[in-house]
């Protein structure tokens, strides 16, 4: 199985893709070679100035206890636990979490053995090791193993509460398709999936799978930032959080961190939407669900 790096310089880098395309081989996909840290190290750009949120083994240890912690559990659990800890740790605005290249070296720098356990597929007759999709490690956000827990927290926490963040992150049909919709950066939009889910309205992947379609077609004539505003997000709680990484503690293993001390998306807004949504729901088309007409 893919090592731990020999080789972790004290602070985090960039990777372009065509810089990472000589790295993700087919015995790195398949969990049969390591990264050669040192080779990589010397192509990456490392990000300038002495900012403690670029250090990277505190990335690196929250990792190690990430693999210590669900070795023995299926890997899809520790998405739940890994990404506000993730989220918070790194402390990134979105401009700064929109640069891809800090994403690959992660995948490929700090953690390429945490990628290929987390993501490589069981053997089969195609693939005899397993394998771990390229887009793993290379991918958009919504596929790229750390920025989709990056971008879940983001979008998911509520102000400074990452209890949303791990529910939807606890069902990998929510995360895999609610990343993909533009309407989630709409924060009671975000917050009403994750209440549906906490209420056991929608539970399944079949669920999931057909509320979010129906969610997203929806928004095409229905303007859910009118239907229910949000508050103007405050950037200078962000920048108080940003650089308040100077002083903090590593992210709690046991208990939740906390996020930038924003103000709550209105309680209002996301009862309204999440109401909106069950009945959405109710009519959306369920693979294998019986209807009361079949019913009776």
């Amino acid at each position: 199985m893919t090592s731990r790096p020999e080789h972790l310089p004290e602070r985090l880098a960039l990777v372009s893709d065509a810089q990472a395309a000589d790295f993700v081989t087919a015995g790195l996909l398949e969990g049969r070679e390591d990264v050669p840290s040192i080779a990589l190290n010397k192509i990456a750009e490392p990000l300038p100035g002495d900012d403690v949120r670029s250090r990277l083994h505190r990335v690196r240890d929250l990792i190690d206890d990430a693999l210590a912690r669900f070795r023995d559990e299926r890997p899809p659990a520790a998405d739940a636990w890994l990404a506000p800890r993730l989220h918070e740790t790194l402390r990134l605005t979105r401009r700064e979490a929109a640069e891809k290249r800090l994403w690959t070296y992660m995948a490929l720098g700090v953690a390429p053995d945490y990628v290929v356990w987390r993501h490589k597929s069981e053997p089969n007759t195609r693939h005899p090791h397993g394998r771990v999709a390229r887009d793993r490690f290379v991918g958009p956000h919504y596929k790229q193993a750390f920025s989709r827990l990056w971008w879940a927290a983001e979008l998911f926490r509520d102000g400074p509460d990452y209890r949303p963040a791990v529910v939807a992150c606890g069902n990998q049909d929510m995360l895999n398709s609610a990343l993909r919709l533009d309407i989630i950066d709409h924060r009671p939009t975000a917050l009403a999936l994750t209440r549906l889910m906490e209420k056991g309205i929608v539970s399944t992947g079949r669920e999931i799978n057909a509320l979010t379609p129906a969610v997203n077609a929806a928004a095409a004539t229905l303007m859910y930032d009118i239907l229910a505003p949000d508050v103007e997000r405050d950037g200078e709680a962000l920048r108080d959080w940003a650089a308040a990484a100077e002083t903090a503690l590593p992210s709690p293993r046991h208990n939740l961190p906390e996020g930038p001390d924003e103000e709550r998306a209105p309680e209002d807004s996301v009862a309204n939407l999440a109401a909106h949504f069950e009945g959405l729901f109710s009519d959306a088309p369920v693979r294998g669900r019986i209807t009361d007409e079949e019913a009776e």
